[in-house]
């Protein structure tokens, strides 16, 4: 997929740039594998808002894919390539040989006609799904399980992939787009390729309002609220808060580490890289902190 520009008509066709999806599939999905998707505009259970500046936005299915590719050594074939709403990467439905309908992240180069299958050993092709220890090192990898049998959790988004680095007894070494290395189990499964529509990071949105069709709504900088409202609220004139940035209720909002230490941790070889790196090595610590504030 390309991108495409629009003529400046107006202001924001002007500097809007979309993903050009010709040869995306315009109609309806699948109604049998699809389901309703209720909007919770960031409320829980009892109506109050856990997450802001989330709500309204344009009503949307939800289309059922299939993270686990349990159709063993079933060849299925490509019946068209369509957009989800709900996901940055594009789906592909894929009719097997024994009429079932499933629905699939499409990874780059994956066509209209293209048959694929899953299985222990099959052929290192994309959209193939197979065991990691059946596949060589170095290979582009997307969709990988953390557990056996448990679906795809890496490397589901737009562009993305995982790389096979090799393997140590019955773990397999895999390094995430982030930088992180880890070990997995050689018996999780993973499907060859990476994911499609890379230049879904490329987009510029052109306006306001095609923000708020995906259900996002503005947020206010809490320099500019008051007192009351915020911790960098108030002040005479324009301020910069005052104090290390920090949420409406007080925790610190940049450079916290708020992970907790998990059983999975000893699986990590290497921790993804640190945000910001390349400044903190031209510029200094003291530099780097006055650009994250």
């Amino acid at each position: 997929m390309s991108l495409k520009s629009y003529k400046p008509y107006t202001k924001s066709t002007r500097t809007t740039i979309l993903v050009d999806r010709k040869g995306i599939w315009k109609g309806s999905p699948v109604k049998s594998l699809t389901k309703g998707k209720i909007s919770t505009g960031g409320r829980n259970n009892y109506g109050r808002i856990t997450s802001r500046a989330k709500g309204s936005g344009h009503k949307k299915l939800y289309r059922q894919i299939d993270f686990y590719r349990n159709k063993l050594d079933i060849k299925g074939k490509v019946e068209r390539i369509e957009y989800d709403p709900n996901r940055t990467s594009f789906i592909a439905l894929i009719k097997y040989e024994d009429k079932t309908l499933n629905y699939i992240i499409c990874p780059q180069n994956l066509k209209t006609g293209d048959e694929i299958i899953a299985g222990e050993k099959k052929e290192i092709k994309i959209g193939n799904n197979m065991p990691l220890r059946n596949i060589p090192p170095g290979t582009l990898v997307h969709n990988v399980e953390l557990e056996e049998g448990n679906g795809g959790k890496l490397a589901r988004s737009a562009g993305s992939s995982v790389t096979l680095s090799g393997f140590d007894g019955e773990h397999a070494i895999i390094k995430l787009s982030s930088g992180e290395a880890r070990k997995v189990r050689s018996g999780c499964k993973a499907t060859i390729g990476s994911v499609s529509n890379p230049d879904q990071k490329n987009i510029k949105i052109g306006k306001a309002g095609r923000n708020r069709w995906k259900g996002k709504r503005p947020l206010v900088r809490g320099v500019a609220k008051n007192p009351v409202d915020h911790p960098h609220g108030g002040g005479e004139g324009k301020t910069s808060g005052g104090r290390n940035p920090v949420s409406p209720w007080g925790q610190s909002a940049k450079g916290l580490k708020t992970r907790k230490p998990k059983m999975s941790d000893k699986f990590i070889i290497t921790r993804r890289k640190k945000r910001n790196a390349k400044w903190q090595g031209e510029f200094g610590k003291d530099r780097l902190y006055t650009l994250a504030c």
